[in-house]
């Protein structure tokens, strides 16, 4: 039976195209005539090339930029896969509406908004406060050790809000959306992830997260590929969507979303570390045209980021050798962005300059 939730989605799959690849040749005539040697500034070119195709042949722009950090809690916790008890989850989510987190600070400093997102945490409602986002989907999922982490209407439920917030920031004028995330455990539902969709071992790609120990890592292993036999079926389905219920979870699953509302409304995502990579794997496998729009902001210092990276055939544009999450990684590349839009937007090309060309 066809739901609304269903419909909204399929509706929503149906805005997500491929950037218009004729426009190419526009934006790299205008980037090779500014004056400087061809490529020379590298990256900061490609970056420039890629926002100009995003929106559309337009002077390109990275601002106004908004990053949402995501939070939601795992009943996978309960198999004793993190350092840190679940409740760190909620004592976060009011650290970051206080302003005292590490994305606090490095969104303040980059200039962007930050609004924090319950899209699944554990216990009850939040004091209300302007930057505070409440849509619970339900307080954690189900512990995916035993089960599906989330029934495919939860998992869509968490997604349509994604979807709906990286809406909201388009009609507000927003160009970029930087993705975070917050949640104890959700490394695990990350790495089963990444496994299910890339064909990667638990062995291959488990890191320490909070700070395992080895013995901690390897058991961590082991649960992340019970989780994936006992939800085999999901695993096999073909279905990205499948996946991502059986395996993600809430605050996952609305970043997935955030990156396929963003790609809909032709905004750059900047995506952060090693959980929101999980959600763009999903968003990429859901609709692949939204890979367009995605820009991996940094190299996460979780061991199987690397190999995520070489699957995905990606370069992450920093490596800093940050595993916070959170949204900092996105805070600080926003500043490439902004830098790349800058260069084509504001040097002088060759003949407005008067300087004579390499002919």
């Amino acid at each position: 039976m066809t739901t609304t939730l269903d419909t909204r989605y399929q509706a929503l799959l149906a805005r997500i195209t491929p950037v218009d690849q004729s426009l190419a040749a526009a934006g790299q005539t205008h980037l090779d005539s500014l004056t400087k040697p061809q490529g020379s500034l590298g990256r900061l070119e490609e970056l420039a090339l890629r926002l100009y195709m995003i929106q559309g042949g337009k002077a390109p722009a990275a601002d106004p930029a908004v990053i949402f950090t995501c939070a939601g809690d795992h009943g996978v916790a309960a198999e004793g896969v993190s350092l840190f008890p679940q409740e760190v989850t909620r004592q976060m989510v009011l650290n970051f509406v206080s302003g005292g987190a590490g994305i606090n600070v490095l969104a303040r400093q980059a200039g962007a908004d930050l609004l924090v997102v319950d899209a699944g945490s554990a216990g009850g409602t939040y004091p209300e406060h302007p930057k505070l986002i409440q849509a619970k989907v339900a307080p954690g999922t189900a512990n995916m050790a035993k089960g599906p982490a989330m029934t495919r209407e939860q998992c869509l439920e968490a997604l349509l809000l994604g979807v709906r917030l990286a809406g909201d920031a388009a009609a507000r004028g927003c160009r970029t959306i930087g993705t975070g995330d917050m949640g104890i455990a959700n490394t695990t539902p990350s790495t089963a992830m990444f496994c299910a969709y890339l064909g990667l071992s638990p062995q291959d790609v488990t890191g320490p997260g909070t700070g395992l120990d080895a013995g901690g890592v390897s058991r961590k292993a082991a649960v992340i590929a019970t989780c994936l036999d006992v939800n085999r079926a999901a695993v096999e389905s073909g279905d990205p969507l499948d996946v991502l219920a059986a395996l993600g979870g809430y605050e996952i699953a609305c970043i997935a979303g955030l990156i396929l509302g963003g790609a809909a409304n032709r905004m750059a995502v900047l995506v952060d570390g090693f959980i929101s990579t999980a959600a763009c794997v999903a968003a990429t496998r859901i609709a692949p045209a939204a890979a367009d729009c995605c820009f991996f902001s940094h190299a996460s210092a979780e061991p199987g980021h690397q190999a995520v990276m070489r699957a995905l055939n990606a370069k992450p544009l920093l490596d800093l050798g940050l595993r916070l999450g959170e949204g900092t990684g996105a805070a600080l590349a926003l500043v490439l962005l902004r830098g790349a839009a800058a260069i084509f937007n504001e040097m002088a090309t060759f003949a407005q300059a008067g300087v004579s060309t390499s002919e």
